[in-house]
């Protein structure tokens, strides 16, 4: 995503919005009936779009422009781009693949004729083009993509152009984000007014290709009278995440004031999680940090971290931990993380972590452990439970959540079971017990192998 994306939204550190296509709907009519003309509004956002186009796409570089255009007011959008384009410079061709049209958006094609903005017949008198705007459809679209125009996206995803897609890749659903037959593959999404769920679902990215938010200024009063005061799906922005980083220290601090983490796991098996995850931990900022290990691993621990409290403990047959050690006290740590390479080969662990009043986050088999002795543990509990899944483990946990979209089962199962619930993937869906979702899409594809998660 560009720096610009939301920019104004943050600037009045008003939160970033999720919204359906129902939402968005709901909320453009309130828009509208406060008394904005729906004209006014397609010249701000197809004039707020040209802007952006050309940021991104100067003339001296693609100065032949195709405009892909669909029978709606996202076609209108298109409309308005092809004009502003067309009188600072680029080379514009409008493809309408529709015989019908909205009244408006037919509005602006009469008007493109009159300054003799060419029209083409076939998709194809595009394939020259440098850039191609894709404004077929808009938000709302549920039915798929087949026939003529279904070929048309098909053709134009074969040349390999650079791709500018209004609101959403034409074939994309607004809230699944799922492929409708065919969808245009997008090189940017410049998403109008507020995020729509389909653009950040996992399934939706390779579509989607970079996001960027266009904030037409929509009043707070009209989004708030459809979402409420507080949005209960957000988007996570990288420029906010990073700013919260490194960690404010007072200068009157000392270790113990700075959080005392104990950290449960590791086997014979897996030495290297319970290392990477203590790494880990001292990197993000613990003031003091205390280790849980099978007594076969405390050397090597100790020599990787001499700055840790290293806690050897009894093991198992295949050298996992077997059992807390006596003299540990619980309630002496502000938090307690389990599960980083411990095996399932033992889960009298898991017991009395679940029974303590500390906050507790689980992990990698802490988390299959879970699943097998049963999540209904978690509702008894009193202190925080930070949940951690993939995919595959989520499942484990949570199987009659298993239809749902990552973001919304997340959602119910931090409701159900009174725990903060991670699920993780391209998408990640942050949930908590109070039914607030927040959706980081700041991910990489270099997160991709063994160990990232520790």
């Amino acid at each position: 995503m560009d720096e610009l994306s939301g920019q104004r939204l943050r600037a009045s550190n008003r939160p970033v919005p999720i919204v359906s296509a129902q939402q968005m709907q709901r909320i453009e009519e309130t828009l509208f009936a406060s008394g904005m003309p729906v004209p006014a509004l397609m010249e701000k956002v197809g004039g707020l779009l040209a802007q952006r186009v050309q940021a991104l796409y100067p003339l001296a570089r693609y100065a032949q422009v195709g405009i892909l255009v669909g029978p709606g007011h996202n076609g209108g959008d298109a409309l308005v781009v092809a004009r502003e384009l067309w009188l600072r410079g680029y080379r514009v061709s409008i493809y309408m693949p529709f015989a019908r049209a909205k009244e408006l958006t037919q509005a602006h094609a009469q008007f493109a004729r009159s300054l003799s903005i060419p029209f083409v017949d076939t998709v194809d008198q595009l394939r020259t083009s440098d850039l191609l705007i894709d404004g077929l459809f808009g938000f709302g679209l549920e039915r798929e993509l087949s026939g003529d125009i279904a070929a048309v996206v098909t053709e134009v995803n074969q040349w390999g152009l650079p791709v500018v897609s209004i609101d959403l890749p034409s074939g994309i659903h607004t809230d699944t984000g799922a492929v409708l037959g065919s969808a245009i593959r997008a090189t940017h999404t410049l998403c109008l007014g507020l995020w729509k769920l389909g653009i950040v679902q996992e399934q939706a990215l390779e579509w989607v290709g970079q996001a960027a938010l266009i904030d037409f200024d929509i009043p707070a009063t009209a989004i708030a009278l459809q979402l409420g005061q507080s949005f209960p799906i957000q988007r996570l922005m990288a420029s906010e995440m990073v700013g919260l980083l490194p960690l404010v220290r007072p200068r009157s601090t000392h270790k113990y004031r700075q959080g005392h983490l104990l950290l449960v796991g590791g086997s014979q098996r897996y030495a290297g999680g319970i290392i990477l995850s203590a790494l880990g931990a001292r990197a993000a900022g613990v003031g003091m940090l205390s280790i849980v290990v099978p007594a076969s691993l405390k050397a090597l621990m100790v020599a990787r971290l001499p700055d840790a409290i290293v806690y050897e403990c009894s093991e198992t047959s295949q050298g996992a931990i077997a059992s807390l050690p006596d003299s540990l006290a619980l309630d002496r740590f502000d938090v307690v993380a389990y599960g980083p390479g411990v095996t399932t080969e033992s889960s009298t662990v898991l017991e009395p972590l679940l029974g303590s009043n500390r906050p507790l986050v689980l992990d990698a088999d802490g988390l299959t452990l879970l699943a097998q002795l049963g999540v209904e543990q978690l509702s008894q509990r009193s202190a925080t439970t930070v949940l951690t899944p993939h995919a595959g483990e989520f499942q484990r946990l949570f199987p009659e959540l298993g239809d749902l979209l990552p973001y919304a089962a997340a959602q119910q199962a931090a409701q159900a079971y009174n725990s903060i619930v991670v699920y993780k993937g391209a998408c990640t869906a942050i949930a908590a017990p109070n039914g607030q979702v927040w959706l980081n899409t700041e991910s990489t594809p270099a997160l991709a192998r063994g160990g990232s998660g520790d």
